[in-house]
């Protein structure tokens, strides 16, 4: 039986007007997520290669690139924070305004660290600046994606929402891709270009992404979901406190759905670089090695849409699964595989990583995580489970792992444990959410509070009988 919902939802659909705004909010949510991406990935190459040595002493080089990562953790630190602020904002003032602040916020701090001066010129106040500039970005980004993923499910087709809800997220591999394609041609500088100006000009680059984004955000329009809780007055007046009680146990699932997901990613995507250099040694090629952070981004403009929509057909949590178990029995040969030194191999399993183990839990995840939360507090739910999860899995994965690279010696194992361990908790975490495949998204009830026929474990079924649940 259709649900007046759900009928309203697939009317809507075809809609001419629905149909412009559906574009607008892909494209708004693209750019923002390409800007996100870019940004962190520009910095995360930066960390092991530039930063390390222009923003901190070099009496000990190894110690130097842990304080750079340090740094980098630094912005995850920041996250939940701007997530709890803005993701408040957005449940009590809507989604739209919300993202045109993040992305000012964002990416001026990102634009602002291609002009800071080095630890040769001021000293420590290089180290405090470059810290200052991680916090706001990170701040900014703390809601950002959440926004994204957010505005996107509010405002996909029901039974497209994984297809439609993964499609801004190309908008991180175009981000990532871009950062890595650029930062590899700024490495083929002579050093003493790249680490005087060469390394300035993509981070100043970002302000060229943000005129883009602000230009598409303005022209936005409010997510049916929230303008059906305006409509009815059930906006909520204290998000913070509902998110800690009635919410807490779908931030605590999406927290662990995201260990793998994005601990891996951050792992590929950086600590990989690290871990070769230090195989290597400082003669290796940089920039070479960045290409498989380029080939995991290509796969993953398809793999992400596809791992989508094929969470519209077999499920969210039967696809997302299959992700964490790939990565669980990927990390050990991937990095033996690192381990011995081979540019080629190396490439290969880091586009691997990227593209298919990590890709193939973001794509799911990309409806799944807003089906989780009500409409009352699905912002902030959203952008605490996300950013939560960065600190513990993203963030940690690059201090934690350039410290054990650093007292190990470079030993694989130790770093094959650590992925193994978060692809663990991702897979435990997919037994402990119900299906939320076709969920109503103006339901105010959390999806891990109710019983399993009422969020639609039947993946083959076409409509889901929604029942009201008591608090």
């Amino acid at each position: 039986m259709s649900t007046p919902t759900t009928v309203q939802a697939e009317a809507a659909s075809e809609d001419p007007e629905y149909a412009a705004n559906l574009r607008r909010a892909t494209l708004a949510s693209s750019v923002g997520s390409a800007l996100e991406y870019f940004d962190f990935a520009l910095y995360g190459l930066s960390t092991a290669l530039i930063f390390n040595v222009l923003f901190f002493p070099q009496d000990d080089p190894a110690m130097a690139t842990v304080a750079a990562f340090a740094t980098y953790g630094v912005g995850f630190l920041a996250r939940p924070f701007g997530g709890l602020f803005f993701g408040t904002l957005g449940d009590r003032l809507g989604r739209k305004w919300v993202l045109v602040i993040t992305i000012l916020l964002m990416g001026g701090a990102s634009t602002a660290i291609g002009l800071l001066p080095t630890y040769a010129a001021i000293g420590i106040w290089a180290p405090i600046l470059l810290v200052t500039m991680r916090l706001l970005q990170g701040f900014g980004a703390g809601a950002e994606q959440a926004g994204a993923t957010v505005l996107m499910a509010e405002y996909a087709p029901v039974r497209r929402r994984g297809f439609f809800s993964a499609l801004p997220f190309i908008g991180i591999q175009a981000g990532t891709l871009l950062a890595a394609v650029v930062f590899s041609l700024i490495t083929l500088l002579p050093e003493d270009a790249l680490l005087s100006w060469g390394w300035r000009v993509p981070f100043l680059a970002s302000f060229v992404l943000i005129l883009v984004a602000m230009f598409i955000r303005m022209r936005l329009r409010e997510t049916p979901t929230f303008i059906e809780l305006e409509k009815h007055e059930q906006i909520a007046e204290h998000p913070i406190r509902e998110i800690f009680t009635r919410g807490l146990p779908g931030v605590i699932v999406g927290i662990g759905l995201r260990m793998a997901e994005n601990g891996g990613s951050y792992m590929f995507n950086t600590l990989a670089l690290a871990f070769f250099v230090s195989i290597v040694g400082q003669e290796a090629d940089r920039s070479l090695l960045t290409w498989g952070v380029t080939i995991g981004s290509l796969i993953g403009i398809f793999s992400v849409p596809l791992t989508g929509a094929l969470s519209d057909r077999f499920g969210r949590r039967t696809v997302y699964r299959f992700g964490a178990v790939f990565m669980l029995l990927y990390a050990f040969p991937a990095w033996w595989l690192l381990s011995l030194g081979n540019y080629v191999i190396s490439i290969a399993v880091i586009g691997v990583g990227i593209g298919i183990a990590v890709n193939s839990m973001l794509g799911p995840q990309c409806a799944m995580l807003p089906e989780l939360f009500g409409n009352r507090h699905r912002y902030l739910g959203v952008a605490m489970a996300r950013e939560l999860s960065a600190v513990l899995a993203g963030g940690l994965a690059g201090v934690l792992g350039a410290y054990l690279i650093a007292v190990t010696g470079g030993n694989w194992l130790v770093l094959a444990l650590y992925m193994a361990t978060l692809a663990v908790i991702t897979t435990a975490s997919t037994f402990l959410v119900p299906e939320t495949l076709r969920r109503d998204l103006t339901r105010l009830d959390d999806a891990v509070k109710v019983s399993r026929d009422e969020v639609g474990d039947d993946v083959s079924a076409t409509t889901v009988t929604i029942r009201t649940v008591e608090w």
